[in-house]
């Protein structure tokens, strides 16, 4: 096989950085999470050790040359980057196989890598959510405007931001609480904006630090109560000019395929898709 399976970081980022920081838009997911680990270290996502993988090529142009990546950082899925076809099969064979992997019981993955994957591991699966990644083709204010304006967070909104994006987690579910520290990176490069009306927040929406140009939005959260009034395509829009002026050229999302609303808003705002990734999870 030429899949190499690690817990080494500083191994996996030698061999597969160049790889994936070659598909930035793709693999967009991977990047943020490995400047996650390498800013706040190994426990950024939780307790367990986190587990590695890059895929040798062996094709011809391609023999030698590291052209896939994935990562697993528990309790979160196995994230699985762009990869070839002949690294997406021998991959179902290592999910029964690889001692690294033995714990996985779901995985993230492009749409049609993570059917194959489902059919090779060998055990019931089910898809557990469907997302859609957009690219902003051309930022689109919001018609009719939302009432009120965008600001930065700031160290005082911490509270408010740990409850928000805990309920974001729950609602969307990921699950899991907001993690202080991933919070205060953001608010560190101003990556978390708020709208306000009349002075109250109503809604957030952040987004990832630039990495290769390349930045991502999420989350984009509105409470329940505060829904249907704009405010969402508004901070949206508010935090895709903040990314911009971050320096990124590219501005990433993923919606949720089974909410219509949101992707409408985001297509609204300019965003096209590009491709649909699946989790699959045991059952």
């Amino acid at each position: 096989m030429t899949w190499t399976f690690s817990s080494d970081l500083a191994a996996y980022l030698a061999a597969a950085r160049p790889a994936i920081a070659a598909e930035p838009v793709v693999n967009t997911i991977l990047l943020t999470a490995l400047d996650a680990l390498e800013r706040r270290g190994l426990d950024a996502y939780g307790s367990a050790a986190p587990s590695f993988g890059w895929w040798t090529g062996r094709a011809p142009g391609q023999e030698g040359v590291v052209t896939g990546a994935l990562m697993w950082t528990p309790p979160y899925p196995l994230l699985i980057g762009a990869l070839p076809a002949e690294a997406v099969r021998e991959l179902g064979t290592a999910l029964a196989a690889e001692p690294l992997l033995a714990g996985v019981d779901v995985l993230s993955a492009r749409r049609e890598d993570g059917q194959v994957l489902a059919a090779a591991w060998g055990r019931p699966t089910e898809i557990a959510e469907e997302n859609r990644l957009y690219r902003l083709a051309g930022l689109i204010a919001p018609d009719p405007a939302p009432a009120g304006r965008s600001r930065r967070a700031t160290e005082a909104d911490l509270p408010l931001l740990l409850d928000w994006v805990t309920a974001f987690k729950q609602e969307s579910g990921e699950g899991g609480a907001a993690s202080e520290g991933a919070l205060r990176d953001r608010l560190s490069y101003g990556g978390m904006l708020l709208w306000e009306e009349a002075g109250t927040p109503v809604s957030l929406a952040g987004f990832f630090r630039p990495i290769g140009a390349v930045s991502r939005i999420a989350p984009v959260y509105t409470p329940p109560g505060l829904r249907g009034r704009g405010y969402a395509a508004g901070v949206t829009y508010a935090a895709s000019e903040a990314a911009y002026a971050a320096g990124a050229s590219e501005v990433l999302l993923f919606a949720d395929l089974t909410n219509p609303t949101s992707n409408g808003v985001y297509q609204r705002l300019g965003y096209t898709p590009v491709e649909d990734r699946i989790e699959v999870a045991l059952v």
